[in-house]
């Protein structure tokens, strides 16, 4: 294990040396990644400054919602990288996994390590500003269940959204190409836990619930965080069930991940 991280750690160096060698084309590139996403946002500030509010959320509560899936997703979009099935499916086509099967050295641990955006600092960047506007407006009640458990929600949307990055890799084994629909899950996931789950109809809320519990990693955290009441009944167990969903998520996509490497078949190129 620890010869595995000693590898891994060199081998996410050596992609900071090279993604800082252009350093102004680099810090550029930052800033105008920050400034994107920050513009959603600023839209949705001005939709609800005119309405007042969403289902009776707040600016500064859909603040809260929006700043923690964005630091998270941001920080999965750095880590997960080389599990980003645009960029595996390169490795698919070009042959590239074959040597990576030919090193002694873990599969997974190799693929990690093959990509870390450090630009996507950016999107952090932009989603910590408008998550610590919302702590700073927002009047929480806090406690040190909640500062501990702060930390854990966000990393655990990390991990899920992760496992989907690596459910969308293995489906390359068999398509070749990246598949379009894992996106519909990857990222409109990180548009639903964006909002309050009131908002939407009630077959999406089933169905980011039951078959992909997003519903477990933003929402019922920031009804915990914020004192709110629940409005679907479920369980008291439910804001603190996202750190369970996300293992879940992650275990049933490193099965799948290792059963699609168990059936690779080179491309030949």
């Amino acid at each position: 294990m620890r010869r595995t991280l000693g590898l891994y750690l060199r081998l996410i160096s050596i992609q900071l040396r090279s993604q800082m060698q252009f350093r102004f084309s680099f810090w550029l590139d930052v800033l105008t990644t920050g400034l994107l996403n920050v513009s959603y946002f600023f839209s949705t500030y001005l939709v609800l400054q005119r309405f007042g509010n969403i289902a009776g959320w707040t600016i500064p509560e859909v603040a809260f919602l929006y700043g923690m899936i964005e630091v998270a997703f941001g920080t999965m979009d750095m880590v997960f990288s080389g599990f980003d099935p645009d960029f595996f499916s390169v490795f698919i086509r070009q042959g590239t996994l074959d040597q990576v099967l030919l090193r002694p050295m873990s599969v997974a641990a190799q693929i990690f390590g093959s990509s870390f955006v450090l630009r996507r600092i950016g999107r952090i960047g932009q989603g910590a500003a408008v998550l610590i506007y919302a702590l700073v407006t927002l009047d929480i009640h806090w406690t040190p269940a909640k500062v501990v458990y702060l930390p854990v929600v966000l990393l655990s949307q990390v991990l899920a959204m992760g496992a989907l990055f690596m459910v969308g890799s293995t489906l390359v084994f068999w398509t070749v190409q990246r598949v379009e629909a894992i996106n519909v899950v990857t990222y409109g996931g990180v548009e639903v836990m964006s909002y309050p789950a009131t908002i939407f109809p009630t077959w999406l809320r089933g169905f980011f619930t039951y078959i992909f519990p997003f519903i477990f990693l933003n929402y019922y955290p920031a009804l915990y965080f914020l004192d709110r009441p629940d409005p679907l009944g479920f369980p008291v167990w439910a804001p603190f069930f996202a750190l369970p969903a996300a293992l879940l998520m992650l275990l049933a996509a490193w099965r799948f991940w290792t059963f699609g490497l168990s059936k690779y078949q080179s491309t030949g190129t």
